[in-house]
C-alpha cells in the first residue's frame, strides 16, 4: 500500500502537533517550561524552534526514503506535476499568519494558550518545509542533493539559530546586562 504523499505530510504535521501538546499539557513538562521560560514569546519561539528542527529532520528522511523506494512514501503529485514541499510549507505559514492577524492565541485563557501553542508549532513545521527547499527558490531547478541544495540547509541552519537565540538568547543577555 502506497501513501500519497499530502497523506503522510497531514499525518506527520498532526502528529508532530500532537505530541508536543500532550507532552505540554498532560506531563509535568509544560509546568516546567513556564516556569523556566516565563514569558510568551520565548516559549513561542521555543515550541517553533523544536517543531522546525524535528520537522527538517523528517522532512529529508523522508525524501530519502522516497529516493531509495523504503517504505510506501511517494511523491506529491496532481495532475502529474510534482508538488513540493515547499508548497505545504507557505500555506501554513499563510495561515499561521492569519491566525495571528486575527490575535489568536493572545489572550490568557486556556484555550487561546493552547492556540498559541499550536500556531508555534506549526509555524516551525511550515518554515521548515518553506526552507528544506530554499536552493529552489534561488534555481528554480529541483536542485535538493547537488552542490546548489547546499543553500537549503544554510538557510536552515541560519534560520534555526535565529529561533533559538529567540529562546534562549534574549534571557540569557537580559540577565547578562541586568548584572552589570
Amino acid at each position: 500500500m502506497h501513501l500519497s504523499g499530502e497523506w503522510i505530510l497531514l499525518i506527520f504535521i498532526v502528529a508532530i502537533a500532537a505530541m508536543m501538546l500532550l507532552l505540554l499539557h498532560l506531563t509535568n513538562l509544560g509546568l516546567i517550561l513556564h516556569q523556566t521560560i516565563p514569558d510568551r514569546p520565548h516559549r513561542r519561539n521555543l515550541l517553533a524552534s523544536i517543531s522546525f528542527f524535528i520537522t527538517f529532520l523528517a522532512v529529508r528522511l523522508l525524501v530519502v526514503f522516497i529516493q531509495h523506494h523504503i517504505g510506501p512514501f511517494q511523491y506529491v503529485t496532481m495532475g502529474g506535476r510534482h508538488i513540493h514541499h515547499l508548497v505545504w510549507g507557505i500555506l501554513i505559514l499563510l495561515g499561521v499568519g492569519y491566525a495571528y492577524l486575527n490575535e489568536a492565541g493572545s489572550l490568557s485563557t486556556p484555550a487561546s494558550i493552547f492556540w498559541s501553542r499550536l500556531l508555534s508549532i506549526l509555524y516551525g513545521v511550515g518554515a521548515a518545509l518553506t526552507l528544506d527547499e530554499f536552493a529552489l527558490w534561488l534555481n528554480l531547478a529541483n536542485v535538493y542533493w547537488s552542490p546548489e541544495g547546499r543553500e537549503s540547509i544554510d538557510a536552515v541552519m541560519l534560520f534555526g539559530s535565529l529561533l533559538a537565540i529567540g529562546t534562549w538568547g534574549a534571557p540569557v543577555f537580559s540577565a547578562w546586562l541586568r548584572k552589570k
